[in-house]
Parts: structure tokens; sequence; C-alpha cells
């Protein structure tokens, strides 16, 4: 994502590009390497997801590859055609997201619940399908009528036409982004052999006072995808890690452990300071995102009032029938009211009213993200979470999975719209944009599911190596609602109270425009009372390289910070699957 802007449909162009009429779009080598990058890009978020809780997107990454893929080649690229490799990419890539592989269905496996596998790919098959399907209809209000900016999607636009600008520099970009994930995959490769690289024990460093710190998380750790991650979402965001992290492990953890509230081991789940800090995060991030969703109802005014929401005003061989997605849509929602019931006994009642839901908030989700650039998917599904508390009160598993629903819609439509608003800047053809989307849906579940069942079994959910904080705050969100107060800790009202408070008072400090660049982001606070305190320390060091980087060197920051970050992520992401695969295998390390 980039920085946040309002909308402006009068500084919005309707088109920067004017391809020819015999211009290459839609080949099968730009959906074959779309679907390719993608699938990777997906693997690399199973991987992050389950470390920090956030995901990336994949267009600029596929763009980027795809075109210094083809140069390197030596074929000749169009630039519709790099448009179709980077809407099939950010299709698969948004897949580990978007097929609930990050949140709800690692919340469900912490609860007992083990999905078989051919019903974890109906599932992510069929909730991902609906949010393209929802994109759709709303394309036509949202982009040719409203013009709202989406910002990423009108950035991707405006990288495409500059590589094909600055060939040379493209090229740079790609060769940057390869070497950096192929030393962040080597390095990766090397710690599973000698893992002591990655993490020095503390009794290395000879110092008592760090020996002791270690014990509440604050540790030396090498890791390239938690550093890049950092430079990718910069400073502030990683300033509001490194905050989490002192305050909770710092401060409150020890406070908790002394006065006998949670009198455990410190990284327990059950009686120790990690299950008690647990509550006041996820009171930090959900009260924050549905705060900040409710001073913006005027998002939701707008989106439903005296607008037509459905239809398109395409003709000729550009338009997506009609016929496509509605008759998609109604397979995707029996396939997903099918899955709900067989794999988690929800009611088709129950089910049906969730996808209601899901097209509604999609819209609105829809609309936040082309104006500000914001996806507020977590409030989305927390605001599901609290209806389905009332409607199903007994029931975690189906607090959990219509939450999923109504996210999976929500996260699937607006990324899709973006990729349609680049589209649309580059004069591509809807229909044929739409035939990317779907074969990208179908790669990114090929590729994520086989990447997340390889990945769990190697490592156990809540552990080092996968704290999935996403899946944790989801499964103590439907525990509170099901089982109310009693599922908290011992004294652990009062700091839910507290971040509830804290999470509220940001999203209301936020809107005041001088205030809103100082203030930490609540979400990465929240995140970092769930993580071990040096997953959220490396993250900010990250965000400081970066700073350091564009002080003393504006240009090449600008050129070849997001490229050099995207190989970090991806390289420790990809090769971190191998890992986990040789572990499975049981490869001796040194």
């Amino acid at each position: 994502m980039i920085k946040s802007v309002e909308s402006d449909a009068s500084a919005v162009p309707e088109q920067m590009y004017s391809p020819g009429a015999d211009e290459r779009q839609l080949t099968k080598r730009s959906i074959v390497a779309g679907c390719l990058l993608g699938g990777v890009i997906s693997c690399m978020n199973i991987y992050m997801g389950l470390k920090i809780g956030w995901s990336f997107g994949g267009s600029l990454i596929a763009a980027i590859l795809g075109f210094g893929l083809f140069m390197a080649l030596g074929r000749s690229l169009s630039v519709l055609e790099c448009n179709i490799t980077q809407t099939s990419g950010s299709a698969a890539g948004t897949m580990a997201s978007a097929a609930g592989l990050l949140a709800a269905v690692p919340a469900m496996s912490l609860l007992g619940f083990e999905i078989p596998v051919p019903g974890l790919l109906l599932w992510g098959l069929s909730v991902a399908y609906l949010g393209v399907f929802f994109a759709v209809p709303l394309r036509r209000q949202m982009i040719e009528v409203d013009r709202l900016r989406f910002p990423t999607g009108t950035a991707t636009a405006e990288t495409i036409l500059a590589m094909f600008a600055k060939a040379q520099e493209a090229v740079d970009k790609a060769r940057a982004l390869l070497w950096a994930g192929a030393l962040a995959g080597a390095f990766t490769l090397i710690t599973y052999f000698a893992p002591q690289l990655e993490m020095p024990p503390a009794q290395w460093l000879g110092v008592p006072a760090l020996a002791a710190a270690a014990a509440w998380g604050f540790r030396i750790y090498f890791g390239p995808m938690l550093f890049g991650a950092g430079i990718l979402i910069g400073p502030r965001v990683g300033a509001s890690l490194a905050l989490g992290a002192i305050v909770s492990w710092g401060l409150l953890g020890p406070w908790v452990q002394a006065n006998g509230w949670a009198p455990g081991e410190v990284m327990s789940y059950t009686d120790g300071p990690r299950g008690w800090l647990l509550w006041p995060g996820v009171a930090i991030m959900v009260s924050e995102a549905l705060t900040a969703l409710a001073l913006n109802w005027r998002t939701f005014v707008r989106t439903f009032r005296g607008h037509r929401i459905l239809g398109s005003s395409e003709s000729g061989s550009g338009r997506i029938p009609t016929a496509w997605w509605r008759n998609g849509l109604a397979a995707a929602a029996v396939g997903t009211i099918a899955a709900a019931w067989f794999l988690f006994d929800i009611p088709p009642h129950l089910t049906l009213l969730a996808l209601v839901l899901s097209f509604a908030l999609a819209a609105v989700a829809v609309r936040s993200t082309g104006e500000t650039d914001i996806n507020p998917v977590g409030g989305m599904g927390k605001v599901t979470q609290l209806a389905y508390g009332g409607l199903a009160p007994g029931s975690i598993g189906t607090n959990l999975m219509a939450a999923a629903i109504t996210g999976a819609g929500a996260s699937q439509a607006a990324d899709m719209m973006q990729d349609l608003k680049t589209g649309r800047l580059l004069g591509a053809s809807p229909r044929r944009q739409f035939i990317a989307q779907l074969w990208g849906i179908a790669a990114g579940v090929l590729f994520c599911v086989p990447a997340y069942l390889l990945v769990t079994a190697a490592y156990p959910l809540g552990g080092e190596q996968l704290p999935a904080p996403a899946a944790f705050s989801w499964k103590a969100m439907a525990e509170l609602l099901t089982q109310g107060l009693g599922s908290l800790p011992p004294h652990a009202e009062a700091a839910v109270a507290a971040g509830c408070a804290f999470g509220a008072l940001l999203a209301i400090l936020r809107r005041i425009p001088a205030l809103a660049p100082f203030l930490p982001s609540g979400l990465a606070v929240g995140i970092a009372f769930i993580v071990q305190a040096f997953y959220s320390l490396v993250i900010f060091f990250g965000s400081l390289a970066l700073v350091a980087w564009q002080r003393i060197s504006p240009s090449s920051a600008k050129k070849l910070s997001f490229a050099i970050a995207s190989g970090l992520v991806a390289g420790e992401g990809l090769f971190g699957i191998f890992k986990a695969a040789m572990t499975l295998l049981g490869v001796p390390t040194l």
C-alpha cells in the first residue's frame, strides 16, 4: 500500500495510455507468468502472515518480475500483457489472506478442528471467488462514475508505464529483487543447519541482564523477511511495533507475573504472561478497527445512497457479460454454503445471511480502498463476529467461519478493484482482466493451500516459528463472544477495557490531520502484544534502515527500496517452506 490520500475525481486521469488496436493483451504467456509469480507470492504470504499477521499484495512484484523476466529472455512484452501478468499475479498472491489461511482457518486448528484437504480447497476457492464476483457489479459506480483514485491501482499503472519508458531501470529493479531474494533464501537454508546463526543464544553474549531480557523475548534475531517487511511498512508502523513490544513484554508482562496474575512460564498461553497479554493486544486491534469503521459512516452512506451500485457501461468485446458474474456468484455461493455446512456444521440460512452481509460490507471496503487505500477487512470481520455472537451464541466455529466469509469477500473485492482500476488507466479490456483474475485465484489456491499444510505440519501454531497473531486474535474474539467474560484470565478485564479505550482514542485522534502522522498504529501495537518482542524489533530496525537509506541516498532508496525489501520477504518466505519440508523429512542439522 502507498500513503493514504483523499479521493479527488478531478485529479484522477481517465486513461494514462492508449493501446494500439492490435496490441497483445490476454496471452498464454502473460497468464502463466502471472499465475506462477502470484503463486510464489501467496506462499511467501503464508509464511509471513503466520509469523506477523500481515500479508502484502502481489501486483507490483508481479509487474516488475514479469517485465524483467521477459526482458531477460529477450522477448518483447506489451503494456497490456504486463497488466495481465500483474492482474493474475495479484489475484494469486492475495489468496493466503482471502482463503482465511492466516486467521480463521488456523484459529479453527487452534481449537482442535482439522479441515480435510479437499474441504480446504473447496472452501478457499468458494470464498475467494465471492470477492471477484462482488467486484464486477461494483466496478461501474466506483471506477467510472465516482472515479475513485484507488492509490495502489493508480501506482501500479504508473509503474508499468515507467518500466516501459525506462526499461533498464525496470531490469535493475528486477535484478535487485532477485539478488535480495537469493541472499535471503540462502541465509534461510543455512540457518536450518546452524540455527544459532538466526538467533544466537543469549549466553553467547555473556551479559546476565541480556539473558534475563531474552526470557521475555528481547533476543537477537536475524530475519531477512521481517527486516524487509520493516522497509516496506515504514517508520510509523515499525515504531508502533517497538512501542508495543516494550510496553507489553518489557513492562506489563513482568508486572503481571510479579503480581501472581499469570504465574506460569513466560511463553505459556494457559497460565503465563503470554496468554494474559493476548487480551489487551486483541482489545487494541479490535477497538481501533471498529471505531475507525464507525467514524467512516459517511463511506457507508455514499456507498448505498443515490447511486446505481450494479451494472456496467462497457460495451462490445471488452464488457464483462452479466451472465458471467451472476452465474459465477451463484456457483461460489452454493460452494460456500455447502462447504460451511459439511465442514463446520453452519446451517445454510446462517451462511446465506453471511453472504448478504459480505456483499454489503464488500461494497464499503471497495469504497474505502478507493478513497484512502485502506481496506478495513479487520473491522469487517469483527462486525460479522459481533453479529453472530448474538445469532449463534454457543458456536465458536460458526462465529469464526461466518466472519471468514465476510473477510474474504471484502478483502478480495477491494484487491480486485485495484487491478480493474489499473486496467482502466491503461485502456485494458475488463473482460480479459476478469478472466486473468479467475485464473489467478485458482493458481493461488493450488499454491497456498499445500504451503499452509506443509508449514503448519512442520511447526506448531503459536510456537516460536509461527506465532500466528491474526489467528489468536480471531480465536480470542470468538471465545469472548461465545463464552463471555469467563474466557478471560484473572484480572484481565481492566486491561481489556484500557486496550479498548486506547484503540478507540487512536482512531478518534487520527481524524485530526495534524496529529495523524505522529500517532502509532493500533494494529501494530496490538500485534506486538501477541508475537514475541524480537519479531517487532527486527521490523523496527528495518524501518530505521529505510530512514537512514533515504537520508544517505534518496534517489537509490526511491528506486530500489521496494525491490530489495520485496526480495528479502520473498526469499525467506519461499525458502522457509523448503526449510519446513526439511524439518518434516528429518534432515539432520549441525
